[in-house]
């Protein structure tokens, strides 16, 4: 690693409350928006499709871009690479909370996806460079605590500020967060560089998120045009044909962004697709829950965003503790139990689809969420990094990472499927249709676990 002199304790400081200020946006961009939806759809028009990409531009450019942001700091610099994603990040929220129309918000939000795709892996390396060995670990930790507060703290502030100012104040407040952030990196960080200098792999990038980009559109209209429309078959064949040869193009480029073999892990391949389909699952019935609170159950936005509070909680309690119990337990344990716990969660929304109470409706199956999340998300990491030789950790970690943001982005797409409409009725009849979806696509995750994971070395960390 390439660095300049080591930074003082109040540098030291100062990076660590820029670098949680500064990716804590992109946490809570992306819960706090998911509230603020249906009332964006009903101020601006448009039909599901385009709540869809309101959602799906931002997670599409973050989802593809996000091993090349990381692969950026390395090579220009954690800190320049930073400061630009914030910036970059803090213009596209104004031009959000400026923007005139649905096409210029969707616009922005792409935008805002690239800057958090540079600011949220730069964040990361900022710490593991101003950190020594002994400091890194629980700056990381701290880091990681309030990412996970911001995005439990995101529902309720997304849905206050849509109730009580307007669904611009949403991205309106990231400017004076992100002006703090910016100084406190600036003034307290010192450049630093990964020792390697490598092309980056733009046209492994541009590739990945054309294809993406393409297979989004397909999905997300094929409900209203069909599958033998011609723009939407070509539109998805172009983008399979992408990803299909996305591969070849890594196993020839100088300095990759997917090292091709860590696919021969059977652990690590299976525990992507693991992480995949659980995503998948959570992140599309998560998208159609404000849907059925505000449209069908009459909720205002604040209660709404407080509704999911115990979820956001729950997963910030459970995830330390549940790498504790891996520990003695084995990951393959909670790694199986986690989803069947979600997958029960989802089958009693289902169940309770019609129930306004929030008690006795999306209460209980939310609680059942929590665990079964909490139990998962930690043990899920550590599994992955044991897959690999510890020299590729950080690769496979942020191909994970990569794999979760893109799991959500194609479930989002998919949510046209079942939700077909903005009244009540289809609300419900789409939301019920989504939660048992979700529901089987978690039991597919407990069952890829149990064939994925080795039962006697649990996350794999004592074979590399």
């Amino acid at each position: 690693m390439i660095q300049s002199a080591e930074p003082s304790a109040q540098g030291r400081r100062l990076v660590l409350a820029g670098t949680v200020l500064g990716s804590s946006l992109a946490f809570i961009d992306g819960s706090a928006v998911t509230l603020t939806l249906p009332v964006i759809q009903q101020r601006l028009g448009g039909d599901v499709a385009a709540a869809q990409w309101i959602m799906n531009a931002y997670a599409l450019l973050l989802g593809a871009l996000v091993l090349a942001g990381g692969a950026a700091a390395d090579r220009y610099g954690r800190k320049r690479v930073f400061l630009v994603g914030v910036a970059l990040f803090t213009a596209a929220s104004l031009a959000c909370g400026l923007a005139p129309g649905l096409p210029a918000l969707i616009a922005a939000r792409a935008v805002q996806g690239v800057g958090a795709a540079l600011m949220t892996p730069a964040s990361l390396a900022l710490l593991g460079a101003t950190f020594d060995d002994k400091g890194r670990g629980q700056a990381v930790g701290v880091w990681a605590g309030a990412s996970g507060l911001m995005s439990a703290i995101g529902p309720v502030l997304g849905g206050w500020l849509t109730e009580a100012v307007s669904w611009r104040a949403v991205f309106l407040i990231n400017l004076p967060v992100a002006a703090l952030a910016m100084w406190l990196v600036a003034v307290g960080a010192r450049e630093s560089r990964g020792g390697t200098a490598g092309p980056l792999d733009w046209r492994g990038a541009a590739v990945i998120t054309a294809s993406l980009a393409l297979i989004t559109w397909a999905l997300t209209d094929a409900p209203k045009r069909g599958f033998a429309d011609p723009a939407v078959a070509t539109g998805l064949a172009l983008g399979v044909a992408g990803l299909a040869t996305f591969p070849w193009i890594e196993g020839r480029a100088a300095s990759p962004m997917t090292p091709l073999g860590l696919f021969r892990s059977i652990r690590f391949s299976g525990l992507n697709v693991y992480t995949l389909v659980l995503y998948a699952a959570f992140s599309g019935a998560l998208f159609v829950l404000p849907f059925l609170l505000i449209r069908a159950h009459g909720y205002a936005p604040a209660a709404a965003g407080a509704a999911l509070l115990p979820l956001s909680v729950g997963l910030a309690v459970l995830s330390p503790l549940a790498g504790r119990i891996a520990g003695r337990v084995g990951a393959r344990t909670l790694l199986v139990a986690g989803p069947a716990l979600v997958a029960t969660g989802f089958a009693v929304m289902a169940w309770r689809t019609g129930t306004a109470d929030y008690w006795t409706g999306a209460f209980p199956g939310l609680v059942l969420l929590a665990l079964g999340m909490g139990l998962a998300v930690a043990p899920l990491t550590d599994a992955v990094l044991g897959a690999v030789p510890s020299v590729h950790e950080g690769a496979a970690s942020g191909i994970n990472n990569a794999v979760a943001r893109i799991a959500g982005l194609l479930a989002v797409a998919l949510v046209g499927f079942v939700l077909a409409g903005s009244d009540a009725r289809s609300v419900e009849a789409g939301y019920q249709a989504a939660m048992l979806l979700a529901a089987g696509g978690a039991l597919v995750a407990a069952v890829l676990a149990a064939l994925t994971v080795d039962r006697a070395q649990g996350a794999g960390r004592g074979r590399r």
